[in-house]
């Protein structure tokens, strides 16, 4: 079944396993009834998980030029309290009435305001779907969504956008349309204060899209933690491709060594990182 989510499972973050016999988990059976671009999210407090998704199927519709003219404005939401019973998903209109698509959905805690952002690629309307700007709104139940706003304006296309925090610094990765390329910032605010990350080593990369990045690495006693950003390789068609920093700050990544997946190509999700106890009981 295309275009529905898919469950992994690895011990060591690189090495993953397929769930559900290789199934989907979760099939959506609203809106486009297709999802893509799934994220995942830990609530706050510890309580429950929050999976979004494009509402979107090329499977059943092929016309891109209707999928970002006249697409969906809502996101696809399901709630679990244990990774394993999920919610029927719901569909949540979150973009502005002029959106002619709602992209990639991925959510954020932000700690200063105490609520959630949730964020999305959209074209719109007002100026004749001329390019893709970054949208967001907040929410603190991913019910009830508070008005969308312009989150990332930039002279050409943006698209991707996905954030993390570390160290009372949030890090954000974006792909850059206008070189094909990912672009790395950094900021002490979700709204203000975005600068590049000037050393930032991949930023020459081109043909690259679908950032996500992750604790691949706890840190120890007297070593830092170890992140990996997966970037899709979109043009060579290959899907994820790993890279490794133990320093966000610096933005200096190197490849690593290619992880082991049970579909061909893997591309566009989420990790993240799960005690023993959610480990097994996934399993």
């Amino acid at each position: 079944m295309p275009e529905q989510v898919y469950f992994m499972v690895s011990e060591n973050g690189r090495d993953w396993n397929a769930l559900n016999n290789g199934e989907p988990v979760l099939v959506s059976r609203v809106g486009e009834k297709g999802v893509r671009d799934p994220y995942i999210l830990r609530s706050h407090d510890g309580e429950k998980f929050y999976m979004i998704a494009t509402d979107l199927s090329i499977h059943l519709n092929p016309d891109w030029g209707r999928a970002v003219r006249a697409g969906s404005q809502s996101i696809v939401i399901w709630e679990s309290e244990d990774l394993v019973n999920w919610s029927e998903p719901r569909l949540v209109k979150v973009a502005p009435d002029d959106a002619g698509c709602t992209w990639a959905p991925e959510a954020v805690y932000d700690e200063e305001r105490g609520e959630y952002m949730v964020f999305w690629a959209s074209l719109t309307a007002r100026d004749d779907y001329n390019k893709h700007r970054i949208w967001a709104a907040r929410t603190k139940d991913f019910k009830t969504f508070g008005e969308p706003f312009i989150y990332i304006e930039k002279p050409n296309t943006v698209i991707d956008t996905t954030i993390i925090r570390e160290n009372e610094r949030y890090y954000r990765f974006t792909k850059d349309e206008e070189h094909k390329a990912i672009t790395m910032e950094t900021s002490e605010d979700l709204m203000s204060g975005w600068k590049d990350v000037a050393d930032f080593s991949l930023g020459r990369l081109t043909g690259y899209e679908g950032p996500t990045c992750f604790m691949i690495e706890p840190p120890a006693e007297d070593e830092p933690a170890r992140w990996c950003l997966l970037l899709d390789w979109y043009r060579t068609g290959k899907g994820y491709q790993p890279y490794e920093t133990d320093d966000l700050a610096e933005g200096d990544f190197t490849a690593s060594s290619p992880m082991k997946f049970p579909f061909h190509p893997v591309r566009h999700g989420t990790v993240m990182p799960l005690t023993e106890t959610e480990y097994d009981a996934l399993l």
